[in-house]
């Protein structure tokens, strides 16, 4: 505990020296309004000039300053760098340079992607002077397309859990409700997204760590195609299972993030030479003749009840916009998935981890040092071998599933956050309807639709088939059209 203490006061000051108080100009009455709006609506100020890249920098930073002590969802803020970003920006915006919508955005990244001369840390006591001298291949893109970095966002430790509650850097807070959980490993970058301290982020998903945390902050997390978006910079955890993708506000905010930061990297040995379509022709694409399938079992089994209501509502919804919805199966090969992204999981992070965990195994926070030994011990190499041919087998069967449907439909997750004192408990979260479709490699959104009676968001899963991000982004956007979930926002207090 008093480790837990020290970690969180040297956070603390290490936010306070970097987000100095800074006075934006007054463009709706109020310096922080302004980063109420989407990642879209913020682009189209900027491409009309009502507003600069400067002004959203500004107010993101004093809005990072106010409620960051609170929420901890920020491990490294680059106050400096962000401002001379956003001045830069700010030339090419007067001088007609336009580098399309994210050109001026400010946005944050989770910090297991690699920053040049900007510390990635993991969240790990191991990488706490860790500063890489290359960008992430999605952050180079990100630069290109003209967006300005915040900062890095806390996470689960090396991204091996679901809470965001065990950090050499303190717990992640819900802007929810403070005392509970997140979710993660993503839990800063929905927390900060939730929270408006950027107009969007991004995160990587190994079992569910977009979607859970989008799901439990309220926002939006979509998770790519295996192979759709680069690897290359980012600290792995099982490179079969990892995908990097955005979380926003909004869906059409989350498109346009993907579409930056999707397409071929010859220097990724995961990543897939597909071409990329534009992903904004998917909001004009018609809904009513897709075809929609619930896998009952065991995605909709033991479910909450204020989920299982709120998803049931929302699928009255989609019934009415789409052709049909059907239950079905998933294909099987005898070894549950759930199974088989275990045995994967845990033999691929300790093949990363082995000879640190062995050098220094005081730098790892004790659950998570504890479940990279157990995870990968518990799985012989036979085992981990059989497991990953059907990884390679199950990827190409799924594909005859979209022959009868378009779309699967499912809760996100089953249960609600728990408190952050249950945080370091493996079993705090399931994963149980997310971790399946890293298996399986498919494109898989997370939206909101509902809250529960205690005022938590519920989140609701739309996955497709390999490469069908725009048909994912079509169901999802029309979802949102129809109703006000996305619109609700946390009621935060200056800490």
């Amino acid at each position: 505990m008093q480790q837990c203490h020290h970690s969180r006061r040297r956070f603390l000051v290490e936010v306070t020296g970097a987000a100095v108080s800074l006075a934006a100009k007054p463009l709706f009455g109020k310096s922080q309004d302004i980063t109420s709006l989407t990642l879209k609506e913020a682009s189209g100020l900027l491409r009309r000039k009502t507003a600069s890249p400067v002004d959203l920098t500004r107010a993101c930073l004093e809005r990072i300053e106010t409620y960051n002590p609170e929420l901890n969802a920020f491990i490294t803020v680059t106050k400096d760098e962000a401002v001379e970003t956003a001045r830069a920006m700010e030339v090419e915006q007067y001088q007609g340079k336009w580098r399309g919508p994210l050109h001026g955005i400010p946005i944050a990244l989770k910090d297991n992607i690699d920053t040049a001369g900007i510390r990635t840390t993991a969240a790990s006591e191991l990488f706490k002077y860790r500063v890489p001298t290359e960008d992430a291949e999605v952050v180079r893109r990100l630069k290109n397309a003209g967006a300005i970095l915040l900062g890095k966002t806390n996470l689960h430790e090396f991204a091996y859990g679901g809470t965001s509650s065990v950090s050499y850097f303190g717990p992640v807070h819900n802007p929810w409700a403070l005392d509970k959980i997140p979710g993660g490993s993503s839990g800063g970058s929905a927390a900060a997204t939730a929270a408006a301290l950027c107009f969007g982020s991004l995160g990587t998903d190994t079992g569910g760590s977009i979607r859970i945390p989008a799901c439990y902050c309220g926002i939006v997390g979509f998770k790519p195609t295996y192979g759709r978006v680069s690897n290359r910079g980012v600290v792995p955890l099982s490179w079969t299972l990892d995908h990097v993708g955005p979380l926003c506000k909004t869906v059409e905010d989350a498109a346009l993030m993907v579409g930056v930061i999707a397409g071929y990297d010859q220097l990724d040995p995961a990543s897939a030479d597909t071409p990329v379509p534009d992903y904004g022709s998917a909001f004009k694409a018609p809904v009513s003749k897709l075809r929609l399938g619930m896998p009952r079992a065991p995605f909709f089994d033991a479910v909450d009840p204020e989920i299982a209501n709120a998803v049931s509502a929302a699928v009255e919804v989609l019934g009415k916009l789409a052709s049909t919805v059907e239950e079905i199966s998933l294909p099987s090969l005898g070894i549950p998935l759930d199974e088989i992204y275990t045995r994967v999981r845990g033999v691929e992070a300790y093949t990363y981890h082995g000879q640190w965990i062995a050098e220094s195994p005081g730098k790892y926070q004790p659950p998570t040092r504890q479940r990279m030994i157990e995870n990968a011990v518990a799985v012989k190499t036979t085992a981990y071998a059989e497991a990953r041919r059907q990884v390679t087998v199950l990827r190409r069967a799924i594909q005859k599933t979209f022959t009868s449907v378009d779309l699967l439909i499912t809760p996100t997750s089953p249960t609600t956050p728990v408190a952050i004192a249950q945080g370091a408990n493996p079993t705090a979260v399931s994963i149980r309807n997310t971790s399946p479709f890293n298996v399986l490699g498919l494109p898989a959104i997370s939206l909101p639709c509902g809250f529960t009676t205690a005022g938590l968001p519920i989140g609701l899963q739309i996955v497709g088939a390999p490469f069908a991000e725009s048909t994912v982004l079509t169901l999802a956007g029309a979802y949102e059209r129809e109703t006000d979930w996305h619109k609700r926002h946390p009621q935060l207090k200056p800490a």
